[in-house]
C-alpha cells in the first residue's frame, strides 16, 4: 500500500496529539497522513505535486483532503515566504495547537474539579449534594482559585460550619476585599485592636 510505502520510507514521527486528534475527529487514513505532513516538514508551501509526490496520492484526494482539514479548522492558509524568500501561501496548524490546548486545559479543570470535591466531602465529612455540587462548580467558573476554595472551606469547618451559603460568603467578601491568595487573605484577617498590637480572628457570622 502507499500508505505504508510512505511510513516506512520517510522518516516522519507520528506525535500523539496528532494521533489523538485522527481519533476524536475520525479523520480517514489520507486526512491524517496530510496532517503529519504538514506538521512534519519544514517547507509549508501548499505544493499539490510534492505533496502527492511525497505521499504517494492522486490530486483529487489531496485536495479533499486538505478541504476536509480547512473545514475542520485544523489548518488554515496564510501568506508567508518560501525557501527562496518569495511570496506564496503557506500552511499554518495554529488552529489545530489552539483547539489541542483548549482541550488540555478543560481536561486539567475537570481533573481538578474531583479533586476539589473529593476535597470537600473529606473535609465536611459527607457525600455533597447535585446542588452543592453545582455551587462549587460555579465557583471555578467564576474564577475563584482553588486555593482560596479550599481556604475558605477550611475556615468554615474550623469554626464548624459545613454550610456552603456560608463557604459563598466568605468567598465574595475576600473577592470584594481583592483578596487573591491566601497570603492576602492572612494579611487581611488579622487587624490591629490595640496599641500593644493585639489581633482578633475575624468572625464572618457577624456580617449576616
Amino acid at each position: 500500500m502507499p500508505e505504508i510505502k510512505f511510513l516506512t520510507e520517510k522518516r516522519f514521527s507520528v506525535s500523539t496529539h496528532l494521533i489523538n486528534v485522527a481519533i476524536s475527529l475520525k479523520l480517514s487514513l489520507t486526512e491524517f497522513l496530510l496532517l503529519m505532513y504538514f506538521e512534519d516538514v519544514m517547507d509549508k508551501t501548499f505544493d499539490v505535486g510534492k505533496i502527492c509526490e511525497v505521499l504517494s496520492l492522486d490530486e483529487g484526494s489531496v485536495l479533499s483532503a486538505f478541504n476536509k482539514l480547512l473545514n475542520l479548522n485544523l489548518i488554515k492558509m496564510e501568506t508567508g515566504k518560501d525557501n527562496f524568500n518569495r511570496h506564496c501561501e503557506i500552511i499554518s496548524l495554529v488552529p489545530m495547537y489552539k483547539s489541542i490546548m483548549e482541550k488540555e486545559n478543560e481536561k486539567k479543570l475537570e481533573e481538578k474539579k474531583v479533586d476539589l470535591f473529593a476535597t470537600f466531602q473529606e473535609e465536611l465529612g459527607r457525600n455533597i449534594s447535585p446542588m452543592e455540587y453545582e455551587i462549587i462548580k460555579a465557583w471555578i467558573e467564576k474564577g475563584f482559585s482553588e486555593e482560596l476554595i479550599l481556604g475558605a472551606l477550611r475556615e468554615a469547618v474550623y469554626n464548624g460550619v459545613s454550610s456552603l451559603r456560608y463557604i459563598d460568603k466568605i468567598l465574595y467578601e475576600w473577592q470584594k476585599k481583592g483578596y487573591q491568595t491566601m497570603k492576602d487573605v492572612k494579611k487581611g484577617l488579622f487587624v490591629k485592636k490595640t496599641d500593644n498590637s493585639e489581633l482578633f480572628d475575624y468572625n464572618w457570622l457577624d456580617e449576616e
